[in-house]
Parts: C-alpha cells; structure tokens; sequence
C-alpha cells in the first residue's frame, strides 16, 4: 500500500476527503469546464451551463481517477468518490420555509458550494444532510443542486465509476458486443444525465441517447488507438483484429498498414451507423436541449470524418476535426433535426 493510499484510510476514517481525491477532483471539475463545452454548449443558457458544468466535473473526475492517478491508489480514489456519491444521496430537500425564511430567500439551490473545513465540502443551500454527513469532495457537493433540481438518477454516477474500475482490470475486449457492454457504463450515462439536466429524459429518448454516446465513445477509442496502446489498453475487439489481421505490434507501428486502416475503416462505419440510428433524438427536443445534442451529434460525425480524411491512419496522429466541419454538422443536425 502506498504512503498515499493510507492517507485515504485514514481521512475516511477522520471524516474527511484524502488529500489525493481533493487534488484529483479539483483539477478535473477546472479542466472539465474548458475542455468539454463545446461553442452550442457554451451558448445556453447559464442554468444549463452549470448543471452541464457539475456533471462533466464529476464524469471528468471519475476518469482522472482510472488513468492518472498512481495506479496503486486508483481503486481505493474510486471507492471513496463512490462513497462520497452515497452520502450525496442521502441529502434530502429543506423545508421550504427553512429556505426562504420569513424576511425572503436565504439562499437559492444550485448556486453552487463553498468549502468548509479542509477536506469537507458544504451542504448547499435548499438540502439538509441527516446525520452531518454531507459530501466530503466539492466535486460532488457542487452535483447536488444538479441532482435536486433535475432528478439525476444516482445509477448514472454508479455506472461511471464502475467504468473505471473496468479498466483497471480489462485491457482487452473480445467481441464487439463486450465493447458496447462496456460504454453502456463509460459513456450512456452522461448523455442520460443531460437529458435529465433539460427536463428532456423520457424511455425513448434515453435509447436514442444510448446510440448517440456509445458513437461517441467509439470515434474517441479510434482516434485514440496509439495513446490507449501506450496505456495498455486496446479498444478494438480481438475477433475484428483477427479478422482483418491485425496483431497488436502492428497497432504500435509509426503508421498504420494497410490492414489496419482497412480494419479502423470498417470501426469507423458501424460507429457512424450507430450515430446515425440515435441522431433523430435531436428532432424530438426543442430550443436549448435540441441546440445541446445537436452539438454532441456534430462533435462525433465531424470526429469519424476526421479519421477518414486521414485515410484512417490513426497511428501517425490523432485525427482532429477543423472547428468549421464542427459548425458545419451543428447546423445541419439542428435544422434537420437529426
């Protein structure tokens, strides 16, 4: 066990968030907030933005927690931001009249939290913790006016920590079916939790949803592959390797063969299929939600086109969408409504 892994027991123990899971948290909930507001994002109302903000900071953390953090502490970083989202869940609404009092609002929800002592984070104004025992990391007090206002269901988070908990342990996938397995806890639930934020999750929505981000999650697994390799991790499934022949020495090349791109070709199509089939969700949904996901639609049709106009070379570099491919995707998604 490392130094810092005791830390954690012991501020557990004491009450309080290890000094690991603050840092790691803090600086994903910043790194969130500038790197996955994309310009339609960026443009909705502040409401949504903040909402948006407290989900991406959590789904951030939870990730830097599975890849960054030292690998010895990464489990036990999981299993206290998984603790941490139980005592969340625990908060229940204040009484109206405790919120408001006689003289007018004293404090509105969702208007963010400030730390308390070092290692606590404070129970947001309009809930009330039972027992004392709110939140520890800001990252996930900062989720609870999210959760009160838009009935965020507590699976989702549960869903991306076990995501990453998967990875710790399964570096390879077999078939395509244990890949999907997989994003149905990596990356469907952020886009159920967006429906949510919009007032906007309905059965049918979230299957849709459920397309959307598993494309999502396969165009950034195939523009990844060399990063992921050096991580020791390969996304494409053994029996589409086996099939196209393709070994793992050959996805460690400078540039891919021609087997490769033939394979990363055919990833790229059903991942396109795939978005395809969830992109009417953006015909169902109007103003602010349908500006939102027609932005996520563009964002992994301008990624796939990106890989094509590379040739589907994915080991030279990672392909990169031109921001006017982006905006181009945006607008016709949203006038299309899909």
């Amino acid at each position: 066990m490392t130094r810092d892994a005791t830390r954690s027991d012991e501020a557990s123990v004491a009450g309080v968030a290890s000094a690991s899971a603050r840092m790691i948290t803090s600086q994903a909930a910043s790194q969130a907030a500038e790197e996955n507001f994309p310009v339609a994002l960026r443009m909705l109302p502040r409401r949504y933005r903040r909402h948006l903000a407290a989900v991406y900071g959590f789904a951030r953390s939870a990730d830097d927690m599975g890849d960054e953090a030292p690998v010895a502490e990464r489990l036990s970083l999981l299993d206290e931001l998984e603790a941490d989202v139980a005592r969340l869940y625990r908060l229940r609404p204040r009484p109206r009249d405790e919120v408001t009092g006689p003289s007018g609002p004293r404090g509105v929800p969702g208007r963010g939290v400030r730390g308390l002592a070092p290692g606590k984070a404070e129970c947001p104004p309009g809930l009330i913790e039972p027992g004392g025992d709110g939140p520890r990391l800001a990252v996930v007090a900062a989720l609870a006016p999210t959760v009160a206002e838009c009935a965020i269901p507590q699976q989702c988070l549960l869903d991306l920590i076990q995501a990453n908990r998967q990875d710790q342990v399964v570096t390879r996938y077999q078939a395509f079916g244990d890949l999907l397995a997989y994003c149905r806890l990596s990356a469907n639930p952020v886009g159920r939790m967006v429906l949510h934020v919009f007032g906007a999750a309905t059965p049918r929505r979230a299957e849709l949803s459920d397309l959307v981000c598993t494309a999502l999650q396969l165009a950034e697994h195939w523009q990844d592959v060399a990063e992921d390799l050096r991580a020791g991790r390969i996304y494409l499934p053994a029996e589409d390797l086996a099939a196209f022949g393709v070994t793992e020495t050959d996805l460690a090349a400078a540039s891919a063969s021609a087997p490769v791109r033939a394979l990363i070709e055919f990833e790229v199509r059903r991942a396109r299929e795939l978005l395809d089939q969830g992109a009417p969700i953006v015909g169902t949904l109007r103003g602010a939600a349908r500006a939102a996901v027609a932005g996520y639609v563009a964002g992994g049709r301008a990624a796939l086109a990106a890989i094509t106009a590379s040739g589907h070379d994915v080991l030279a570099g990672t392909p990169k969408p031109a921001k006017r491919r982006i905006a181009a995707e945006l607008a016709k998604a949203y006038l299309s409504g899909r």
